[in-house]
């Protein structure tokens, strides 16, 4: 059985070698095992006082193959971002210049420089292990998050945004960095990357307050503006299912999209139904005749989430497979929260 649940001090290990096999530009996930700890403590502590309204804290979620005992995946989510520590973005703003003289018109793109004090909550640090990547479970480790979004809306900000990787090379070579940033930093871009995680007060420091003309950088960096990974192009197209849309925001490093939607509009949150464990389901019986498996998650604060099929039973009743409900810990009578894996009518991303 595959469950998501809150992360583990126990889990530490394996969350480090998961952060070896990532890539450049997942600072999210970062290699270095007394960050992740303090991650892991962090995440703890947000779930052991969880809070009435949002206030900056995080989520930090794993997948974990009971029969293997492995944790296969990683996600996570803050509440809010900015306070204490401004977050920074790029936004690009497009004005139209003419000369009659000329008989030229053009629009000119800039990008300004945004210290956001008081932002949006932020889903994040997602990354499935190679072998699990199969069957849909990429889509269930990044969707079920949403159901405890759904569940306890009031501890989220209302808008949600999800910062996507931009177009780096496997050596960590960004164009966009080497057209801008290096020349306020004099470093290369991995170890700006991971400075952000650390410590931002450099960016305050360095960082150009005056807007960036898009037409005087160099045109391999201006082409990657608002361009994803490779590898991320699939959970960009899930999110933008998902009722996502881009952004006029950017990264300030690498200048990869910045995506966003209101959290009551999330499509998995807008279809989630709160219901009643009526009955539990021996594995002999027949599986119920449901259009597709769901996400189903329980509703207490120890957040537990699985993949199965739900039948409802009327007056607010479910009956779930008795595997399930021990995944979940929960047994009838208890609520449940949950939502198809996949929508009716895929929409494509734009």
């Amino acid at each position: 059985m595959l469950v998501i649940r809150p992360v583990r001090m126990s889990d530490l290990d394996q969350l480090v070698e998961l952060a070896f096999m990532t890539s450049f530009g997942l600072t999210s996930l970062p290699k270095d095992r007394e960050l992740l700890r303090k991650r892991i403590a962090a995440s703890q502590r947000t779930f052991a006082n969880l809070p009435e309204s949002p206030g900056g804290e995080t989520y930090l979620l794993v997948m974990e193959d009971t029969a293997a005992n492995l944790i296969a995946g990683v996600c996570g989510v803050a509440s809010k971002v900015g306070g204490f520590e401004p977050f920074y973005a790029y936004q690009i703003k497009r004005a139209l210049s003419e000369s009659k003289v000329l008989n030229v018109r053009k629009t000119i793109e800039t990008l300004h420089l945004v210290e956001e004090h008081n932002g949006p909550c932020e889903i994040g640090s997602l990354f499935l292990r190679p072998s699990h990547r199969r069957g849909g479970l990429g889509r269930f480790l990044s969707l079920s998050r949403f159901l405890m979004l759904a569940e306890h809306p009031q501890r989220f900000d209302p808008t949600v945004i999800a910062e996507m990787r931009g177009v780096i090379d496997e050596r960590g070579h960004s164009d966009f960095w080497d057209a801008l940033g290096r020349h306020f930093f004099d470093i290369d871009f991995p170890d700006a990357d991971y400075l952000s995680l650390v410590n931002k007060k450099f960016i305050a420091e360095l960082m150009p307050r005056y807007p960036i003309y898009v037409a005087l950088l160099p045109r391999e960096a201006q082409a990657v503006i608002g361009q994803v990974h490779d590898r991320t192009r699939p959970a960009l197209q899930l999110l933008m299912s998902e009722g996502f849309e881009k952004s006029d925001l950017v990264d300030i490093f690498e200048a990869g999209p910045m995506v966003r939607c209101p959290l009551a509009n999330i499509r998995t949150v807008r279809e989630s139904i709160k219901a009643t464990v009526g009955a539990l389901l021996e594995p002999a019986e027949p599986a119920p005749d449901t259009p597709g498996p769901h996400i189903i998650s329980n509703a207490r604060d120890d957040y537990r989430a699985c993949l199965g099929k739900v039948e409802a039973r009327g007056e607010g009743e479910v009956a779930l497979g008795r595997d399930v409900a021990e995944a979940l810990g929960v047994s009838a009578g208890d609520p449940v929260r949950y939502a198809p894996l996949r929508p009716d009518k895929p929409r494509e991303a734009s």
